[in-house]
């Protein structure tokens, strides 16, 4: 692909972790290209790399070594209060714990969201996004995983974010409903194009993407290209 509408560009990227007196190289010489608009899958077993290098996207770590620039902005050299300005304004968040408030409505959940950007999609709209307008007035307890995912995914979309980075979004359901909660994530990059990074160790939903990036030992091994995505509703789990 061209780096012309490159949005993220990362070169040889590093993040070293100390624990109990041992460096632990979460990342070694990460080089990636993403453009806007595009759909990826990084896939890895755990301890590959692909939530280390996921926070580095979301800015909600800094790195060891190298950079990344997100358009003209190098978000390695970001302190704090601009990292958070950066997710704020540019990013939303998947994860696999769907970190609903408990005591909010559906509803409600996804206009904290709408409440701290300056042209948001509306609550309700992006409930309907997601097909859970019927449910905009239930509690988390009163709503099944998949559900609490949806309004999860409505939340993260309402902001209309340039990035969706989801952290392992079907990891705690069942695979019916994680095809359910796939589908309205390409229903999703289909409606308003937002780049879209999903982080997996299931091979399979590598089938929805641009590009699946095969991570082990905090290196990309190898990039595959898709000429064809497929549907959730095709995988064969």
């Amino acid at each position: 692909m061209s780096d012309v509408t490159a949005l993220y560009h990362l070169q040889n990227i590093a993040k070293t972790f100390r624990m109990d007196g041992v460096d632990v190289h979460a990342l070694r010489g990460i080089d990636l290209t993403i453009q806007e608009g595009e759909f990826i899958v990084l896939l890895g077993a755990s301890g590959s790399g692909k939530s280390t290098l996921l926070n580095l996207l979301g800015g909600l770590d800094r790195p060891t070594g190298g950079t990344i620039r997100f358009g003209e902005k190098d978000l390695s050299t970001f302190d704090e209060a601009q990292l958070t300005r950066f997710r704020r304004a540019e990013l939303g968040f998947v994860f696999q714990s769907y970190n609903l408030a408990s005591s909010l409505t559906a509803i409600e959940n996804v206009r904290l969201a709408t409440e701290i950007v300056v042209d948001p999609i509306p609550a309700k709209d992006a409930l309907e996004m997601v097909g859970m307008v019927d449910r905009m007035n239930h509690f988390p307890s009163q709503l099944s995983g998949g559900e609490q995912q949806r309004i999860a995914i409505a939340r993260a979309i309402a902001k209309r974010p340039k990035v969706l980075l989801c952290d392992e979004p079907t990891g705690a359901l069942d695979v019916g409903t994680g095809v359910r909660v796939l589908s309205v994530i390409q229903e999703i990059h289909e409606q308003i194009r937002p780049t879209i990074v999903i982080i997996s160790h299931n091979a399979v939903i590598g089938d929805l993407a641009d590009r699946v990036c095969y991570m082990s030992d905090g290196r990309i091994i190898r990039q595959e290209c898709h000429s064809r995505r497929r549907l959730a509703s095709e995988l064969q789990w």
